[in-house]
């Protein structure tokens, strides 16, 4: 016989947590809006890069690698002093739902221990 174990169901990894528990804090929520302007104002800034509008007589590769870094900072600082308001729509909107959530849970389960009619 073998010594090597028998998987009978392996379930590939998708990179996406299915935990919701750090959802549950409003400052987790307002946190990851943060973030999300954060990323999204990097974003906005590297496709304005895209658009050399600039002359490529200085460029390198180093100089690239700079001011990707400089631009994600400064994005950084953008969504922490000076927000769009698209992180505080993302928050309010998840914090939105979570209530909903929160509430039609207890209605289900209030039914579901009431008596019948």
């Amino acid at each position: 016989m073998s010594d090597i174990p028998v998987i009978s169901a392996v379930q590939p990894t998708t990179g996406i947590s299915t935990d919701t528990s750090r959802l549950g804090s409003r400052a987790n929520l307002e946190k990851a809006g943060k973030q999300f302007e954060a990323v999204f104002v990097g974003m906005m800034m590297k496709s304005m890069r895209q658009a050399h509008l600039a002359s490529d007589l200085f460029e390198s590769k180093g100089l690239d690698t700079f001011r990707e870094m400089q631009d994600q900072k400064v994005a950084q600082s953008m969504a922490d002093t000076a927000p769009l308001g698209i992180g505080k729509a993302m928050v309010d909107f998840l914090a939105k739902a979570q209530a909903q959530t929160a509430t039609a849970a207890e209605a289900d389960a209030g039914h579901a221990g009431g008596t019948p009619s």
